[in-house]
């Protein structure tokens, strides 16, 4: 018996504790200024300055009786008597649920209230100190947020959430204009002659190709003799000729920045940006190649294999958080949170991003939030709400019933020594 009411003190919180104690200190107090009375009433004839002591147990007893009453009347009907206005919280439970959503809706979630407190919130700062020093705590919080991802990551169907990975991939490629995108940048190189190392390497290639294939062109042009021409050995003459042409011509393009058939490759490309730019018949051409690509089996396998990469990488970095942050991922972290706290542009941009969302969630989902709150309210029996209510002020209420015992005496002594001297 002694261990069940033990173990059932133990499952008090500390403010549940906090308000019997004082429940029982108050009883106590009027019980025991009933008693005094009971004294200083058998002692009041005999001795007359226990009068003042009466006076006092009994004014006392009057403002105790008095204060238990109305804090009993609050929760429930005092000695179970169903006495007007009494038990007030569980008879209005359903107005207090309205007017405390009402509350939280008039000076919580209003957009404008939102908008100037946020005004006041440093949201980039802060998440720009919590980056550059990490607070002693986050090993946990990391911990945490590594676990969470890791069982997301690892819950999603791989297959499905990896069609839309490629499925969105492949949306925005379609969806993506590359053509005049191809063309400004091939522009671009060309103005900071940036396409020349490619002209070279182009016609390099060319005369190693040449080198490597010279008995190919030699066959093509004895096949396509005559017999008179190969009789008389011209075929490998003229051989001779084609190949040491091409040889030259290859190195003169190579030597000569200012070579005509350079110069016809640089006007080449210049016509071919200006028709990416420009020109739809170049451009539909381009988007058929780009579709065509994107169409393609082995770009789709490609695809699932960067998500699987990438899907791994995650749950690599999830699993082992400290070394992720303790190498270049961390540093970049580290580098983002000084990069929040200085530049005073980026903090700006970021604080008014954080503020308009916020401020937009909450008109989106501020009438929500009011209703929950009511609605759970209402939900509530009379008794779960009045055990809460009492959880949470009980103790201030029952300070109310030792004051007004003391208090209630105090006035009692006071009035009966005017009396006493009058």
């Amino acid at each position: 018996m002694r261990h069940s009411t033990s173990s059932g003190l133990s499952r008090l919180n500390p403010v549940q504790g906090g308000a019997r104690g004082m429940r029982v200190i108050a009883t106590g107090m009027l019980l025991a200024m009933a008693a005094l009375f009971a004294v200083a009433t058998s002692l009041d004839e005999a001795y007359p300055a226990w009068g003042f002591v009466k006076a006092f147990a009994e004014a006392a007893m009057v403002g105790g009786l008095a204060d238990w009453f109305a804090v009993t009347a609050l929760f429930r009907h005092p000695l179970g008597l169903p006495i007007p206005h009494t038990a007030i919280i569980p008879r209005n439970k359903d107005r207090i649920g309205d007017t405390l959503a009402l509350f939280l809706r008039d000076n919580f979630l209003t957009p404008s209230v939102v908008a100037r407190r946020m005004g006041k919130v440093d949201v980039a700062g802060a998440i720009g100190r919590f980056l550059a020093e990490p607070p002693a705590g986050e090993g946990r919080l990391r911990e945490g947020a590594s676990r969470l991802i890791v069982d997301v990551l690892e819950s999603l169907d791989q297959e499905r959430l990896g069609g839309m990975v490629k499925s969105a991939i492949s949306s925005r490629i379609r969806a993506l204009e590359v053509s005049p995108m191809l063309g400004q940048s091939l522009e671009a190189a060309m103005d900071e002659d940036r396409h020349i190392p490619v002209l070279d390497s182009i016609i390099t290639w060319a005369g190693r190709t040449l080198d490597a294939n010279e008995d190919i062109i030699r066959d093509m042009v004895h096949e396509r003799a005559g017999w008179v021409m190969r009789l008389a050995g011209i075929d490998d003459k003229l051989a001779d000729a084609i190949v040491d042409g091409l040889r030259r011509l290859t190195i003169d393009m190579a030597v000569d920045p200012h070579h005509p058939l350079r110069q016809s490759a640089e006007e080449g490309l210049a016509r071919l940006a200006s028709n990416l730019r420009s020109d739809p018949d170049t451009q539909a051409k381009v988007e058929e190649m780009k579709n065509g690509l994107v169409d393609n089996e082995a770009l789709s396998h490609w695809m699932d294999g960067l998500w699987e990469n990438a899907r791994a990488g995650l749950l690599r970095a999830a699993r082992d958080p400290d070394a992720t942050m303790a190498g270049k991922f961390g540093e970049a972290l580290q580098q983002l949170g000084t990069t929040l706290q200085d530049d005073a542009r980026l903090k700006a941009t970021i604080n008014q991003f954080a503020r308009r969302t916020v401020v937009g969630m909450v008109a989106t989902y501020g009438t929500g939030i009011v209703a929950l709150v009511s609605e759970t309210v209402r939900g509530w029996d009379a008794r779960t709400i009045t055990g809460r209510l009492e959880s949470a002020v009980g103790r201030d209420l029952q300070y109310i019933r030792v004051n007004g015992t003391l208090v209630g005496g105090l006035v009692g002594l006071i009035i009966h020594t005017v009396e006493t001297v009058a």
